[in-house]
C-alpha cells in the first residue's frame, strides 16, 4: 500500500517527472548555445549564446533542479519504493544531489563568460578553454541526468536494510 493517495501520488509524479525532463531539455538547449558561442564566426552570435546561457542557466535550469530534487524526495516518501528502501533510489537521489551542487559551481564560469560577451565580443580564442570547458560540462550533465532517467525506468534489484526491514515487518 502506497503512502499517499493515488491522486496525490500521480500528481507528485507528473511534477517530478516534469521537473526532470526539463531539466534535461534545457542541459540539451544549453550545450545548443556553448556550442554556437565556440564556433560562430557572428560576433553578435557568440556575444548572444553567452548572455543567454547564464540566463537559462539561472531561470531554468537551477529552479528545474531543484524542482526536480524536491519532487523526486516527496515522491519517494509517498510509494512503496521509499527514499531509503532501494539502492536504485538511493543511487538517483544521490546523482541529483550532486548534479545540483556541480550546476551550482559550474555558474560562476557561465556567469564569467556572460559578463565578458555582454562588454565586448570575444576575439578568437578568447577565453577558449574556459568556452570548451562549457561544452563538455553540459554533455556529461547530460549523461548524468540520462543515467538517472535510466534508473527510474529500469529499476535495478537492490533492497537496503531498511528495505529488508519493512519487507520482514509487512509480512508479519
Amino acid at each position: 500500500m502506497s503512502p499517499f493517495p493515488a491522486r496525490l501520488r500521480k500528481a507528485t509524479l507528473t511534477a517530478h517527472v516534469t521537473a526532470s525532463l526539463g531539466w534535461l531539455g534545457a542541459v540539451a538547449a544549453f550545450l545548443a548555445l556553448a556550442v554556437a558561442g565556440l564556433v560562430s564566426d557572428a560576433p553578435q552570435t557568440v556575444r548572444s549564446s553567452y548572455v543567454a546561457m547564464e540566463l537559462v542557466g539561472w531561470f531554468v535550469i537551477v529552479p528545474l533542479a531543484g524542482a526536480s530534487l524536491v519532487t523526486g524526495v516527496v515522491q519517494s516518501l509517498g510509494t512503496v519504493w521509499g527514499l531509503l528502501r532501494h539502492y536504485w533510489v538511493i543511487a538517483k537521489l544521490l546523482i541529483t544531489v550532486v548534479a545540483t551542487v556541480v550546476l551550482l559551481v559550474h555558474m560562476q564560469p557561465v556567469g564569467h563568460l556572460a559578463d565578458a560577451a555582454a562588454r565586448a565580443a570575444l576575439a578568437d580564442g578568447e577565453l577558449e578553454g574556459m568556452r570548451i570547458q562549457l561544452i563538455a560540462d553540459a554533455a556529461a550533465a547530460l549523461v548524468v541526468l540520462l543515467a538517472a532517467a535510466s534508473l527510474s525506468v529500469f529499476k535495478p534489484r537492490g533492497v537496503t536494510a531498511l528495505g529488508r526491514r519493512r519487507q520482514r515487518d509487512q509480512t508479519r
